[in-house]
């Protein structure tokens, strides 16, 4: 078996203005297509336009190639050796950023392909399952400026079922700490003492100062991570957070590969690493990253805010980690969202999503809106 042909496919919302920090509004669709008629799929969440641009890219010499040029008439089955053969043909111009998150589409997409040939989940590929309903939280984004828009934003994930719910740091956070400190107290009293809640500072902060005074609150409402404190330039500003009754967490916001987490593990001193997989290297450099913090003691909870291909490859994973973690689940009302596959994840009443059960990542491309959303 060969690999044939490599589509990046831009997909977008016509009018979507971007003036939110929202992905779930557009993609880069990656399909794989082979010899044999097979076709992996795969997502990532970063600018669909650059992404598409890596793989489709003329080479220029041995250490700046396009993705594509370096695969077609490849064996797709060498799905490591396909991973280490994109590092090395973009060393020039990679190594980092968006060629990583390009290379973790294919590496998706590649294992798509490898569950659709074999006749196996991802899950089934990567270990073995241990859950057929993961418990997921809703991120709620905007959370609001006052205690009524709090109520009503987060009223958005609770009427989907939800028994978990993600609120997101604004930046007036650091205008008046004290009322901000109601709305997070609001956000608790709504929705009692039956859900998780956890918070998202989305690096809200620019050092450990302006963040610190908040974690009181945050550990009086009983919240279970407080997560990307800061922005990624200060990892040893993370450890200034660590020890003070909230779990800590980072990495989503744009690490890539196990090189760049080894640092927020060891020097920022996280408590729980958040690794987009279609952003950090894939499923094979996140198999990786799963030894690195098994063997600390931490733990992994997967980030994905894209369609419901990033939730489908998000439940193989989490159905066969070795602890029980949720599902980040996006309340957002993009209809690319919730249209992209014919499989719609809802969430059961008891606020958790069952696992897919078709081979690969287990969900099909819904063709009218593959066409209705593409980018020319």
């Amino acid at each position: 078996m060969l690999i044939t042909e490599i589509e990046a496919i831009e997909l977008r919302v016509p009018g979507w203005d971007a003036s939110r920090l929202d992905g779930s509004y557009d993609t880069c669709l990656v399909r794989i297509h082979t010899d044999e008629g097979e076709v992996g799929i795969s997502e990532t969440d970063s600018l669909p336009g650059i992404i598409r641009a890596i793989i489709n890219a003329k080479p220029s010499h041995t250490g700046a190639r396009g993705l594509r040029e370096l695969l077609i008439g490849q064996n797709p089955n060498d799905i490591e050796g396909l991973w280490k053969q994109m590092y090395d043909g973009t060393f020039y111009i990679g190594r980092r950023g968006a060629v990583i998150h390009a290379i973790s589409a294919i590496d998706i997409a590649l294992w798509d392909l490898k569950g659709k040939i074999e006749n196996k989940t991802i899950a089934e590929l990567l270990g073995k399952p241990k859950r057929k309903r993961i418990l997921a939280y809703g991120t709620v984004y905007p959370l609001g400026r006052t205690t009524d828009e709090v109520r009503m934003n987060i009223d958005r994930g609770l009427k989907r079922g939800l028994k978990a719910i993600k609120i997101v740091a604004d930046p007036h956070w650091n205008e008046d700490v004290k009322r901000t400190e109601n709305l997070i107290r609001t956000a608790r009293k709504h929705v009692g003492h039956n859900i998780k809640l956890m918070c998202d500072a989305a690096t809200a902060w620019t050092n450990a100062r302006q963040g610190l005074p908040f974690l009181p609150v945050f550990k009086e409402c009983n919240f279970e991570w407080l997560e990307a404190p800061l922005p990624l330039d200060d990892i040893k500003g993370h450890a200034e957070f660590v020890g003070h009754g909230i779990p800590i967490t980072g990495g989503d916001l744009g690490l890539t590969t196990c090189h760049e987490y080894k640092q927020i593990l060891d020097d920022g001193k996280v408590d729980i690493v958040q690794p987009d997989i279609s952003m950090m290297g894939g499923l094979t450099e996140f198999q990786k990253l799963c030894k690195m913090v098994h063997v600390r003691n931490r733990r992994i909870v997967t980030h994905g805010y894209k369609t419901n291909i990033t939730i489908a490859m998000n439940l193989n994973v989490l159905s066969q980690h070795w602890t029980e973690e949720p599902l980040e689940y996006s309340t957002s009302e993009s209809p690319l969202r919730w249209t992209l596959t014919n499989e719609n994840f809802e969430v059961g009443s008891d606020g958790k999503v069952l696992c897919p059960k078709g081979p690969g990542l287990g969900v099909s491309l819904n063709l009218e809106a593959l066409e209705r959303f593409s980018v020319a």
